[in-house]
């Protein structure tokens, strides 16, 4: 007997104690009316039942269960290893797609083949009428957010364009891509990975494209929290891993100026809403892996077929900008 042919798209959704949400998300995808699709779900070792509704509910979907919590990087990557699809498409467990997410993705392959990767429209969960999130924008400080994040969705967001990076927790990626790049780098765990997986990307010539008809809705940090400490440690650590390993040379020592400001201002503003330890810890560990960091760094650099003037273009700069949402990721976690 032969085997079935490989579908257009892979879905990947990482499970880790998701049972508020795995099944909602997964309802989601069994709806859509694009079906040239497979459903892979990575379940990090979840203790909370929710990957028994994975088998139950939804047996043709690939259930592939580690033993414990490898973080999102690694098991997005055990994924888009096992998957047939000419395309990845990640999905959070707390994502729940409109039933024609799959259908318009795989509509702008074609009409867009320029881009290695799409950016869903991300709407907030607890209120559809604003955005969580329309692609992610890098600054060259290192800092990186969420575009149009709680801002009502419509214009400018409601136009395709270019993005530095999709977010992760709705994102569609050329496979081929993808694995060439090394996947996500799994030292990160969780946060930045999908920034940082970007930068790779259009190191070696890739462009990503944000699609506002792609949309889901998202509840966001359901495992983690945003602000915890936990995320705080991830995110200001993974940052500046990813300003060492991917800045071009050109831009490198232009920019470390303001990267290292912006870290400074982190270790201040946070330590007076009471996270310094967290961040303390971040920068510690970050530098304490420089020797890696700085192979890895060598080794990207030398895939770079795009010039650095090139990706400049694509990222934020100046000081308002810098600023402005500097001030808001920095902002304490009772602020919340």
């Amino acid at each position: 007997m032969s085997a079935a042919p490989a579908p257009l798209v892979s879905v990947i959704v990482v499970n880790w104690n998701g049972q508020a949400h795995l099944g909602r998300c997964l309802a989601a995808l069994a709806a859509q009316t694009f079906h040239d699709f497979e459903v892979i779900v990575v379940d990090n070792g979840s203790s909370d039942g929710s990957a028994e509704i994975v088998g139950a509910r939804w047996p043709h979907y690939r259930l592939l269960r580690q033993d414990r919590n490898l973080g999102f990087a690694a098991a997005n990557n055990i994924g888009a290893r096992a998957a047939r699809g000419a395309w990845l498409a990640l999905l959070n467990n707390d994502a729940f797609p409109e039933p024609d997410w799959l259908e318009k993705l795989a509509r702008a392959t074609e009409e867009h083949p320029q881009y290695s990767g799409f950016a869903s429209c991300q709407l907030s969960d607890a209120d559809p009428r604003r955005l969580d999130g329309a692609g992610d924008a890098y600054h060259t400080s290192g800092l990186a957010w969420r575009l149009g994040q709680d801002e009502p969705f419509g214009p400018p967001w409601d136009q395709a364009r270019e993005v530095f990076a999709p977010c992760a927790a709705a994102a569609l990626y050329r496979r081929a891509d993808f694995l060439e790049a090394g996947g996500f780098d799994e030292a990160f765990f969780c946060y930045f990975e999908d920034v940082d997986l970007a930068f790779r990307m259009s190191l070696r010539g890739a462009r990503f494209l944000y699609l506002p008809q792609a949309r889901v809705r998202h509840v966001g940090s359901a495992s983690i929290g945003q602000k915890s400490d936990l995320a705080r440690y991830l995110g200001h650590r993974n940052l500046v891993w990813t300003f060492l390993k991917n800045m071009p040379p050109a831009l490198f020592w232009r920019y470390l100026p303001g990267h290292i400001l912006f870290n400074l201002m982190s270790l201040i503003v946070l330590g007076l809403g009471g996270q310094a330890p967290a961040v303390w810890r971040a920068k510690w560990h970050a530098l304490k892996a420089l020797p890696r960091v700085l192979r890895e760094r060598r080794a990207i650099q030398r895939t770079r077929t795009v010039a650095a003037e090139e990706l400049e273009r694509r990222m934020c700069r100046g000081l308002a900008a810098l600023l402005h949402h500097g001030a808001r990721r920095l902002r304490p976690a009772q602020e919340t």
